[in-house]
């Protein structure tokens, strides 16, 4: 139970049941025990951390004045939502967020009634709650549907698609605009403020709806007044706030007001929640509000791993080798020295990507469209039409978006633009959302694509390096989170030979082909399986495709058995690549195929996942034993 002293409002809410009879003190208290409750908290275990002490206030005003969990709050980038989380039943469970059994980091419907929406990418909360209200509709029901939206979610297209829409539709819909200077981020002074209470109290929308009545009695004359009318109130709404934008799009706009200010913030839900047709309240945060080293450091303190409560700086950790991203970041702006074509491009991530390292170095080289990956590869596809070479670093999961944008405006057009996939495989704590476990098997189906994987950071960096000089089509580079291996890097780059593997050590019993982050593991479970009497025959692959058929016509000549290693989905990717070749050239090999299974994966540090999914060396070994074991041979089964 969390200290009744210590958090003296906090602690007598369990459900947002619990915050309808507090009076306007007693709020205030509340957003102060929350605050202070997430710092003590995220301070010792980590976690997602600016976003949500941002919107204390409006978390509280909305469970308020809303009946959830019966209307319906749809977040987008679920990393705003611990104080939803603390509010709705999961305040002890904060301590085990994005721990393995614990409570996630994001919205998750199987988590909790009150999480309408599964939400870990952005921009994608007014498409849902669209679809929700819509679907209230049909079946009669009343319920309110909020959509909150912001922490940059409103750079990406999406978001301007779904409330085009929602203006089409023009169905009852509150979207709450959280700005916090990621997005839009204009000024908040009094005039504002007082414009749009006035606005949004329901005496001044019953006294609009009357004018509006009889004005329609009065013929051409009366058109003429409400269109005077109309002109008067969206003139001084387009000069005092940028809703002439939202209204365009059918939203009647509310804002900005502050959102930190929790009565302003009741009054004005009070008042638009029964307005009908697409509403959007436009409320203005700061992201780390109230502890000074977050609002201070913005990115640094978006998502942190533990940290010093009083100064803010990250408990070091003892791992003395640098993160595959650094590597990246210092590589490409080496080759950007010697190559000033070769540019980075980000998606609102340079500090996640290392492109932060190329931003300050090379700054013209450099450019972030937002969170708008679509965008961002169609960007790209046009700067190599005129001879540019864009690399693009975008995490694996989020160039998922870009599919269609991969295949039609780049693949198609045989452009050589270089995609840089960081945190492909398993993430650890951020969970399915985040997991990198697809690209593999969606960029392998690609006409013309190139793709390869690093054993180490020294390969990493040859890698990146042949993939801007080989100037074919489009390319790939996939990389996990976290710190690389500590191997020796030399000066410069050396260019590898497209589709080549390489032989680390020779064996007679089986032959373990591994594909990227699983080299290292297929080397420790071999030295375990020497130990068993398995002698084993070890091919960092490197590349996915083209893949090494040389290689793989005198591994089938050589072996009866052969495993294959990666991590990433099973279906589609690496490991069927090679089986697919095998069948296809009627080889009788049997094939053992580890990698991730066909289901998507809950968080967990990745030394635990590796484990409980046996792709670990242990792991490794084991199934490999029996594998060999296995006497009876099965010619041609891929199991």
């Amino acid at each position: 139970m969390i200290d009744k002293k210590k958090y003296p409002v906090l602690s007598k809410v369990d459900t947002p049941a619990d915050i309808k009879n507090l009076d306007l003190k007693e709020l205030k208290v509340l957003c102060k025990d929350i605050r202070e409750y997430m710092i003590d908290t995220i301070s010792e275990i980590g976690g997602h951390f600016g976003g949500g002490l941002g919107t204390v206030e409006l978390t509280v005003a909305i469970h308020k004045v809303f009946n959830t969990p019966y209307d319906q709050v749809v977040w987008d980038t679920g990393h705003q939502a611990y104080p939803h989380k603390i509010i709705t039943g999961r305040k002890e469970a904060l301590k085990k967020i994005r721990r393995l059994n614990g409570i996630s980091g994001f919205l998750k419907r199987s988590e909790s009634e009150y999480d309408a929406f599964g939400a870990g990418h952005a921009s994608t909360s007014i498409s849902a709650a669209l679809g929700m209200a819509l679907a209230r509709d049909l079946k009669k029901e009343n319920r309110k549907v909020i959509s909150i939206i912001g922490d940059g979610a409103m750079t990406g297209g999406m978001a301007y698609e779904a409330m085009n829409n929602s203006g089409i539709n023009k169905t009852n819909l509150i979207v709450v605009l959280n700005d916090n200077q990621m997005s839009i981020a204009p000024n908040v002074w009094q005039i504002s403020n007082y414009f749009t209470e006035m606005i949004a109290h329901p005496d001044y929308n019953k006294f609009k709806g009357q004018i509006w009545d009889l004005t329609g009695k009065l013929d051409n004359f009366g058109d003429r007044l409400r269109r005077i009318a109309a002109r008067l109130e969206s003139g001084i709404k387009s000069v005092i706030t940028p809703g002439i934008l939202f209204e365009a799009l059918g939203f009647r706009y509310f804002g900005p007001i502050n959102g930190h200010n929790v009565y302003q913030l009741v009054r004005i839900f009070e008042d638009v929640k029964d307005l009908n047709g697409p509403i959007l309240v436009h409320a203005t945060t700061q992201k780390g509000k109230g502890y000074e080293p977050a609002e201070d450091h913005v990115q640094k303190l978006h998502a942190s791993t533990p940290f010093d409560k009083v100064t803010g700086k990250a408990i070091k950790k003892s791992s003395s080798a640098p993160s595959y991203t650094k590597i990246f970041g210092e590589a490409l702006s080496e080759i950007v020295d010697d190559n000033p074509i070769v540019v980075g491009i980000t998606a609102a991530m340079p500090d996640g990507t290392g492109l932060d390292i190329l931003k300050k170095k090379h700054p013209k080289n450099y450019f972030d469209v937002g969170i708008a990956e679509e965008h961002g590869v169609t960007f790209s596809a046009g700067l190599a039409t005129q001879g540019i070479i864009p690399v693009v670093a975008i995490y694996s999961t989020f160039l998922q978006r870009g599919f269609d944008q991969i295949i039609h405006d780049v693949a198609l057009q045989k452009l050589h633009v270089v995609f840089v996939l960081d945190r492909a495989g398993l993430v650890g704590a951020d969970g399915p959302t985040h997991h990198g476990t697809f690209d593999l098997t969606y960029l392998r189906m690609i006409p013309g694509m190139t793709i390869m994987a690093p054993k180490d950071e020294a390969e990493l960096r040859n890698m990146l390096f042949t993939a801007v000089e080989h100037c074919e089509g489009p390319v790939a580079v996939r990389y996990p989170r976290g710190s690389a291996l500590g191997v020796e890097i030399k000066p410069g780059f050396e260019k590898l030979e497209i589709g080549k593997s390489e032989s680390l050590s020779s064996g007679d019993d089986v032959a373990l082909l591994a594909i990227g982050s699983m080299v290292d593991y297929a080397i420790k479970a071999s030295e375990l399986l020497k130990d068993e009497g398995v002698s084993c025959e070890v091919v960092n692959m490197r590349f996915v495709k083209p893949i090494d058929t040389i290689r793989l016509d005198e591994i089938a000549s050589k072996f009866t058995k052969i495993v294959t290693l990666e991590e990433n989905n099973l279906t589609g990717g690496f490991g069927s690549a090679v089986a697919e070749y095998l069948i296809d050239n009627d080889y009788k090999n049997d094939v053992l195929r580890i990698g991730l299974p066909d289901r998507f994966i809950d968080h967990g540090t990745q030394a635990e996942l590796h484990k409980i999914l046996e792709i670990d060396p242990e792991g490794i070994k084991n199934k490999v034993k029996v594998f060999c074991d296995n006497k009876s041979v099965r010619h041609g089964v891929i199991y």
